[in-house]
């Protein structure tokens, strides 16, 4: 049962594919500082043991005194894990190599699905007055993406414009029916982007061609170019649209940020 004094919980979001190198992380950072713009407040799960989300936002290895890690596997404060980035409106709750032993300790854990669920839904969340928390995935199928996906109410999948793409999803989105008959029946899949789209290439034509052909309008409009600032920012510690806000890679995430938004205002209104 909800308690009612609480405020609405923020919508969560598994930003999740088995497959490296599609975009993820790039994803996550830079959907969350689009949606930072348009207003929200935003917290950026690091669940990746990389760290790569972590270092995109400027937060040294050193600097993390707790990790996600943490969150899960030990007894620590909400508050002492997650660090205000340099972007006003988005937490990290960043990620270490510790997170690489999760998936072994997590198994003898008889919540051992749940414990992101329950760290992300503790009372202390409410004094964040978040809109959006966001969860970086490792590119598996384990037990960390697991928590996500029984943490978060949808699934948002980046989609590398390239052969073979699609062949990839089968066994993603038999994980995501597995979690709704197991372990949350409201997970849904958010939405399919294609990352890496090259518009002058008859193969990303192709792949985006058979993405919408199969899987209709859960495929965003929006598309994420291969752009150089988009490569370049995370050297800087930055996502691209603070990098570089008017580059073609920072125009087509503020555009996947406001798309997002406006699938949810839709969905409020019929509801």
């Amino acid at each position: 049962m909800s308690d009612l004094s609480r405020p609405p919980l923020p919508r969560i979001i598994s930003i999740a594919n088995q497959k490296g190198g599609v975009g993820k992380t790039t994803t996550s950072i830079n959907l969350a500082a689009a949606l930072v713009e348009q207003g929200c407040r935003v917290l950026l799960v690091d669940l990746d043991p990389q760290g790569n989300a972590s270092t995109g936002l400027g937060v040294e290895t050193d600097d993390r005194n707790y990790s996600t890690y943490d969150l899960l596997l030990d007894d620590v404060k909400l508050s002492d894990v997650l660090m205000k980035t340099e972007i006003d409106g988005l937490w990290l709750s960043p990620a270490t190599t510790d997170l690489s032993s999760a998936d072994m300790e997590l198994v003898s854990s008889e919540k051992r699905s749940f414990l992101l669920h329950d760290a992300l839904r503790q009372p202390e969340i409410d004094q964040y007055a978040l809109d959006y928390i966001l969860i970086d995935c490792p590119p598996s199928l384990s037990l960390l993406t697991v928590n996500a996906m029984v943490a978060s109410q949808s699934v948002l999948v980046p989609l590398q414009a390239e052969f073979f793409a699609l062949e990839g999803l089968s066994q993603l989105m038999l994980t995501i029916r597995e979690v709704r008959q197991s372990a949350n029946k409201d997970l849904r899949i958010e939405g399919i982007v294609l990352t890496m789209y090259d518009v002058r290439n008859n193969l990303s034509q192709q792949v985006e061609a058979d993405a919408r052909a199969t899987l209709g309008e859960l495929v965003f409009r929006t598309m994420i170019p291969r752009n150089v600032r988009v490569s370049e920012a995370p050297s800087h510690a930055q996502p691209v649209l603070t990098y570089d806000g008017n580059s073609r890679g920072a125009v087509a995430y503020r555009a996947l940020g406001q798309e997002l938004l406006a699938r949810h205002d839709a969905a409020k209104r019929k509801g």
